[in-house]
Protein backbone atom coordinates (compact mmCIF):
# COMPACT_ATOMS: atom_id res chain seq x y z
CA UNK A 1 0.00 0.00 0.00
CA UNK A 2 2.50 2.72 1.05
CA UNK A 3 4.33 1.73 -2.51
CA UNK A 4 1.18 2.54 -4.32
CA UNK A 5 1.24 5.76 -2.36
CA UNK A 6 4.80 6.72 -3.24
CA UNK A 7 4.15 6.17 -6.79
CA UNK A 8 0.84 7.91 -7.24
CA UNK A 9 2.84 10.72 -5.26
CA UNK A 10 5.69 10.41 -7.84
CA UNK A 11 3.87 10.63 -10.56
CA UNK A 12 2.14 13.66 -9.55
CA UNK A 13 4.82 15.61 -9.14
CA UNK A 14 5.95 14.28 -12.83
CA UNK A 15 2.48 15.61 -13.62
CA UNK A 16 3.05 18.82 -12.74
CA UNK A 17 6.79 19.35 -13.95
CA UNK A 18 5.30 18.36 -17.35
CA UNK A 19 2.16 21.20 -16.65
CA UNK A 20 4.65 23.79 -16.00
CA UNK A 21 7.01 22.83 -18.81
CA UNK A 22 4.45 22.52 -21.45
CA UNK A 23 1.66 25.39 -21.42
CA UNK A 24 1.80 25.84 -24.94
CA UNK A 25 -2.01 26.23 -26.54
CA UNK A 26 -2.53 23.70 -28.60
CA UNK A 27 -6.10 23.17 -30.60
CA UNK A 28 -7.44 19.36 -31.05
CA UNK A 29 -10.03 18.35 -33.73
CA UNK A 30 -12.44 15.15 -33.51
CA UNK A 31 -14.92 14.78 -36.23
CA UNK A 32 -17.10 17.86 -35.53
CA UNK A 33 -15.48 18.75 -31.85
CA UNK A 34 -12.51 21.69 -31.51
CA UNK A 35 -10.55 21.71 -28.19
CA UNK A 36 -8.06 24.14 -26.90
CA UNK A 37 -6.39 24.13 -24.27
CA UNK A 38 -2.74 23.84 -23.29
CA UNK A 39 -0.70 21.49 -24.16
CA UNK A 40 -0.17 20.14 -20.56
CA UNK A 41 -3.95 19.56 -20.55
CA UNK A 42 -4.66 17.84 -23.16
CA UNK A 43 -2.16 14.54 -22.59
CA UNK A 44 -3.34 14.61 -19.02
CA UNK A 45 -6.95 14.00 -20.27
CA UNK A 46 -5.61 11.66 -22.40
CA UNK A 47 -4.21 9.75 -20.00
CA UNK A 48 -7.06 10.14 -17.33
CA UNK A 49 -9.01 8.94 -20.46
CA UNK A 50 -6.82 5.94 -21.01
CA UNK A 51 -6.70 4.82 -17.29
CA UNK A 52 -10.85 4.97 -17.26
CA UNK A 53 -10.80 2.95 -20.35
CA UNK A 54 -8.05 -0.04 -18.92
CA UNK A 55 -10.67 0.33 -15.31
CA UNK A 56 -13.99 -0.04 -17.49
CA UNK A 57 -12.24 -3.34 -19.71
CA UNK A 58 -10.76 -4.48 -16.30
CA UNK A 59 -14.12 -4.83 -14.35
CA UNK A 60 -15.70 -7.47 -15.29
CA UNK A 61 -12.24 -10.20 -14.99
CA UNK A 62 -11.67 -8.61 -11.36
CA UNK A 63 -15.52 -8.86 -10.60
CA UNK A 64 -14.95 -12.60 -12.09
CA UNK A 65 -12.25 -13.55 -10.12
CA UNK A 66 -13.69 -12.46 -6.48
CA UNK A 67 -16.76 -14.05 -7.23
CA UNK A 68 -14.61 -17.22 -8.18
CA UNK A 69 -12.76 -16.72 -4.84
CA UNK A 70 -16.05 -16.52 -2.80
CA UNK A 71 -17.29 -19.37 -3.84
CA UNK A 72 -14.20 -21.34 -3.60
CA UNK A 73 -14.10 -20.17 -0.11
CA UNK A 74 -17.47 -21.48 0.62
CA UNK A 75 -16.66 -25.13 -0.60
CA UNK A 76 -13.83 -24.92 1.51
CA UNK A 77 -15.69 -24.22 4.62
CA UNK A 78 -18.44 -26.80 3.20
CA UNK A 79 -15.48 -29.50 2.73
CA UNK A 80 -13.64 -28.61 6.11
CA UNK A 81 -17.48 -28.99 8.08
CA UNK A 82 -17.81 -32.21 6.28
CA UNK A 83 -14.05 -33.50 7.25
CA UNK A 84 -15.12 -32.60 10.89
CA UNK A 85 -18.48 -35.00 10.49
CA UNK A 86 -16.55 -37.96 9.23
CA UNK A 87 -13.25 -37.36 11.46
CA UNK A 88 -16.68 -37.72 14.28
CA UNK A 89 -17.96 -40.67 12.95
CA UNK A 90 -14.83 -42.49 12.56
CA UNK A 91 -13.71 -41.30 16.27
CA UNK A 92 -17.23 -43.37 16.87
CA UNK A 93 -16.61 -45.87 15.10
CA UNK A 94 -13.12 -46.78 16.76
CA UNK A 95 -14.98 -46.44 20.43
CA UNK A 96 -17.15 -49.72 19.86
CA UNK A 97 -19.91 -48.36 22.88
CA UNK A 98 -20.59 -45.29 20.49
CA UNK A 99 -23.84 -45.98 18.50
CA UNK A 100 -23.29 -45.51 14.85
CA UNK A 101 -25.98 -43.51 12.88
CA UNK A 102 -27.63 -45.49 9.95
CA UNK A 103 -29.08 -44.88 7.02
CA UNK A 104 -28.09 -41.04 7.20
CA UNK A 105 -26.51 -39.75 4.20
CA UNK A 106 -22.87 -39.22 4.73
CA UNK A 107 -21.54 -35.36 4.77
CA UNK A 108 -20.35 -35.77 0.74
CA UNK A 109 -23.44 -37.34 -0.13
CA UNK A 110 -25.25 -34.35 1.29
CA UNK A 111 -22.84 -32.00 -0.89
CA UNK A 112 -23.23 -33.42 -4.15
CA UNK A 113 -25.08 -31.87 -6.62
CA UNK A 114 -28.52 -33.55 -7.17
CA UNK A 115 -29.31 -34.71 -10.53
CA UNK A 116 -32.64 -35.27 -11.44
Amino acid sequence: MQVAVLLGIAFAIGAVAFALQNNVPVTVTFFIWRFDSALAMVVLLALAAGALVVALLSTPTVLRLQWKAASQQRRIQALEQANEELEKRLHARDNPGAPTPAGEPSPLERMAPRRP
